[in-house]
């Protein structure tokens, strides 16, 4: 009677256990492989670019002279900053905004499955192609009274984020349970309201970790500045003129003869990564307080 109800779970063969075993040891051989190039880039940014760093290289601009000392990095520190901020500003609430519909008011009709196919083909369009358009459209027609300016960057960046807010904003704004719409449309709630009061706070934090990869993403793109910004040594905080930028910074110096211009570079280059590092810790954190929520 003991065994009424009993399962007897079977043996494990010796064959099982060696599969699985070796599918292990591949699964970790091929993350090794994998995190092979990581280590040497940042190895290689550490090595090169930590010789540079100084309290002057943090507070002083390029100043484009051939002998002495060439400056520092600040304008293109801020530069970045400001070219960036301007495109969150723009590509978020875009991309949050279109996700709100595609998920809540167009979700299957033809026109919200367009959206999504102009979606996915903007994800993968070239960064070169955003800003060889801006730079047709805006730069060649001088909108704004002038040709090369920093705001012309950031709508290049915009229209690199927006996709990927857009998705990421979907993704997380279909994993708010359908029960809480209902239970508020229930109580008489508008749609307007159900969004605003209980699916955006809900989605709040996914919302913010997609956004801020996003800005990540676009922080160190370079070719859409090439074509809408121009570089400028100076710092300025007028969005309508000529601004410098990271990107842009480690593209011009690495090109220099001068052996001190190239570890500029070098040192650009990793104050960039440590800036992008620093948005996705904040990103994983952000995450991972959701998570535990």
């Amino acid at each position: 009677m003991s065994e009424i109800g009993q399962t007897t779970i079977p043996p494990i063969s010796g064959r099982r256990r060696r599969t699985d075993s070796t599918m292990r040891g591949l699964l970790l051989l091929a993350t090794l492989i994998a995190l092979v190039p990581l280590v040497l880039v940042i190895y290689y940014l550490l090595y090169k670019g930590l010789s540079s760093w100084s309290s002057s290289f943090f507070t002083t601009d390029p100043n484009g002279e051939f002998f002495g000392n060439p400056g520092g990095v600040r304008s293109a520190i801020l530069g970045t900053l400001e070219i960036v901020a301007l495109a969150t500003l723009i590509s978020v609430p875009i991309g949050i905004g279109v996700a709100l519909y595609l998920t809540e008011y167009g979700k299957q009709s033809w026109f919200a499955n367009l959206v999504r196919y102009f979606i996915d083909v903007m994800t993968g369009v070239p960064s070169i192609v955003f800003g060889l358009f801006i730079y047709i459209v805006l730069v060649l027609g001088k909108v704004g009274g002038t040709g090369f300016a920093g705001w012309k960057g950031s709508v290049a960046l915009a229209l690199l984020m927006l996709p990927i807010v857009t998705r990421s904003s979907e993704v997380v704004l279909l994993l708010v349970p359908g029960s809480l719409r209902e239970a508020a449309l229930a109580l008489g709630a508008p749609r307007w309201r159900v969004v605003t009061r209980i699916v955006l706070p809900t989605a709040r934090t996914g919302l913010v970790t997609g956004s801020l990869l996003a800005i990540a993403r676009g922080m160190g793109e370079t070719a859409p500045l090439l074509f809408t910004t121009a570089g400028a040594f100076a710092v300025t905080a007028n969005l309508n003129q000529q601004m410098n930028a990271l990107p842009l910074q480690i593209y011009n110096d690495i090109l220099s003869p001068r052996a001190v211009v190239v570890s500029r570079a070098w040192g650009a280059a990793l104050t960039l990564v440590a800036l992008v590092l620093i948005l996705n810790l904040v990103a994983r954190a952000v995450s991972r307080r959701s998570s535990m929520a």
